[in-house]
């Protein structure tokens, strides 16, 4: 898939070292708030700021933003520290209101993303603009709906666009705020190869102590960039209190994280990826066979009139296999996964013999 893109070339970042950090609180709370966490950001490293100006919660009655007062502090904050500033958009008069008081980056939010009615009035608002737009992937598991998105951004004339993976909603809330979901983008960069990719750990992990190991996370896939909330005094946070981090914390995360090289030439690394393709050639040959026999199953409960699940039988492949997973190495979860899926499609096969 291609995108009309440009280096994000942000004035005083180095685009090309990893991370880009853009880091600020959750919510733009007062000038004060603003410009002390400011000043402690930019004497750690930072270049760019982040602050919410425009918060709408997902129930009426929270802290929603200052809105447009707030725009000013974070001008402040560029003209007097040199922070390049950075704030959330969700409609066409956000983006107005951004652009007039000199906002460097324009982010929109997962909710946002979700609707194309939505996205395709700030991309009208965006025309004519050059102004470097980062998509959160949307609330639900949807990669069409994320890179619609982006289309969108992108066919109004913004080629400095990046992406931020901030996880997926789930009603059933685990370990983290949203889950990961790694896997998505994961195929997002395999879509769109140059398209800059930021983890947001405060929105995965949802508390401060996850940040850590999910900004890890993020550069051993290689993201370009993190966006963290941080907070001068994150307990007495008026949004997001438990995901924000001081300035120093910060700093000390960044200062722990182990950036790995994303250029791959070593000869060893080839040689044990021809092992993997090995591997990955004999799995389909026992896929196959295991199908082959699938459909002699399908024959033979066609020819006896049987029914084409045995409930007993996948119960106990699930329960058995999943053992033998653990015993080697493997969740059974992971185990449990495969052999859902390849019951499933056994269970197809079957049932085009039975109806033949």
């Amino acid at each position: 898939m291609e995108l009309d893109l440009q280096p994000l070339n942000l004035p005083g970042v180095d685009d090309s070292k990893r991370p880009i950090v853009i880091a600020g609180p959750c919510s733009a709370e007062t000038e004060e708030q603003v410009m002390n966490t400011a000043r402690q950001l930019a004497a750690n490293g930072i270049k760019i700021m982040r602050a919410g100006i425009w918060k709408p919660r997902t129930k009426p009655g929270g802290f929603e933003g200052v809105g447009e007062v707030g725009l000013p502090w974070l001008r402040r904050a560029h003209d007097e520290l040199g922070l390049l500033t950075a704030t959330e958009v969700a409609n066409a008069a956000h983006v107005k209101a951004a652009l007039e008081h000199g906002i460097d980056i324009l982010w929109i939010g997962a909710r946002t993303t979700a609707n194309p009615f939505a996205m395709q009035e700030i991309a009208d608002a965006l025309k004519g603009h050059d102004v470097p737009v980062l998509v959160k992937n949307p609330v639900n598991p949807d990669l069409e709906l994320w890179i619609g998105g982006l289309q969108r951004i992108n066919n109004a004339g913004i080629k400095r666009l990046a992406c931020i993976h901030r996880g997926f909603s789930s009603y059933d809330k685990r370990i983290y705020r949203n889950l990961p979901m790694w896997h998505i983008p994961i195929e997002l960069r395999r879509r769109i190869p140059h398209l800059p990719m930021f983890g947001d750990p405060s929105h995965i992990g949802g508390q401060r102590d996850l940040i850590a190991p999910l900004a890890q996370q993020a550069m051993d896939l290689g993201f370009d960039g993190l966006i963290i909330e941080s907070h001068c005094n994150p307990d007495a946070a008026w949004s997001d209190a438990k995901q924000q981090v001081t300035p120093d914390i910060l700093d000390f995360i960044l200062d722990k994280l182990t950036i790995r090289e994303s250029v791959e030439t070593t000869e060893s690394l080839e040689a044990l990826r021809k092992q993997i393709d090995q591997v990955d050639d004999q799995i389909l040959e026992l896929l196959a066979k295991r199908m082959r026999i699938s459909r002699e199953i399908g024959t033979y409960k066609k020819e006896h009139n049987l029914t084409v699940v045995q409930t007993v039988r996948y119960s106990e492949i699930l329960e058995k296999r999943g053992a033998q997973g653990s015993l080697c190495g493997m969740t059974s979860s992971f185990i449990r996964d495969i052999f859902e899926h390849i019951h499933e499609e056994s269970v197809a096969q079957q049932i085009e013999i039975m109806n033949k």
